[in-house]
C-alpha cells in the first residue's frame, strides 16, 4: 500500500489540469507542463483534486504509484508557485558570471566551467558567490543545480567549493589538531 500513491493531490486556484489517457496538461500563471504517465494508472480528475489509482497489485504497479502521484505533484506545485534552488561559492578567486544564455563558473581549475541555460529556467547571480535558479520542472532546475555543484564539492576542511544555501558541511579538523 503506498502511502505517498494514495495521497490526493489538491489542485489550487488559478491552475487549469486536463488529462486525456493519462496524458497530463498542467497550466498555471507561470507557465505549462505535459507529461505522459503510464497505463498501469488511472488519474482520475474531482472538483478542485486529481486522484491517483492503480488497478492491481502487481509489483509494475505498486512501484510506479506513488512516483506518478509525486511527478503530478511537482508538476502542479510547479505552475503555481515556481521551484528554486540556491547555490553558495565559498574559496579564494572562486566564482560565477551571466554571459547572455551561459552560466561561467570559475572553481579554482585552469578552465572555466560553462553551463547553457535551460529553456524555461531562470538563473540569476546577485553576487559573484550566489547563484539563483528558478523554473517550473522541478527535475530540470535540481539537475542544473547538481551539475554547478558537481563542478567543485564543498571539502570538509576548508570549507571551500560551491554548495546549497540549505547545506551542512560537516568540517573537520585538520593534522595539527591531533597533536
Amino acid at each position: 500500500m503506498s502511502r505517498i500513491g494514495n495521497k490526493e493531490i489538491i489542485v489550487p486556484a488559478g491552475v487549469e489540469v486536463k488529462i486525456e489517457n493519462n496524458f497530463v496538461t498542467v497550466k498555471g500563471s507561470h507557465g505549462t507542463l505535459e507529461r505522459q504517465f503510464s497505463d498501469l494508472i488511472t488519474i482520475e480528475q474531482e472538483p478542485g483534486k486529481i486522484v491517483i489509482k492503480r488497478s492491481g497489485n502487481t509489483d509494475p504497479e505498486k512501484k510506479i504509484h506513488g512516483t506518478t502521484r509525486a511527478l503530478l505533484a511537482n508538476m502542479v506545485h510547479g505552475v503555481h508557485t515556481k521551484f528554486k534552488k540556491e547555490l553558495e561559492i565559498n574559496g579564494v578567486g572562486y566564482r560565477a558570471q551571466l554571459q547572455g544564455k551561459t552560466l561561467v563558473v570559475n572553481a579554482g581549475y585552469s578552465h572555466n566551467f560553462e553551463f547553457e541555460i535551460p529553456q524555461g529556467i531562470t538563473v540569476t547571480v546577485p553576487k559573484n558567490t550566489l547563484i539563483i535558479i528558478e523554473g517550473i520542472d522541478k527535475q530540470v532546475v535540481g539537475e542544473l543545480a547538481a551539475n554547478i555543484r558537481e563542478v567543485r564539492k564543498p571539502e570538509p576542511y576548508k570549507g571551500k567549493g560551491i554548495r546549497y544555501i540549505d547545506e551542512h558541511v560537516r568540517r573537520k579538523e585538520g593534522k595539527t589538531a591531533a597533536k
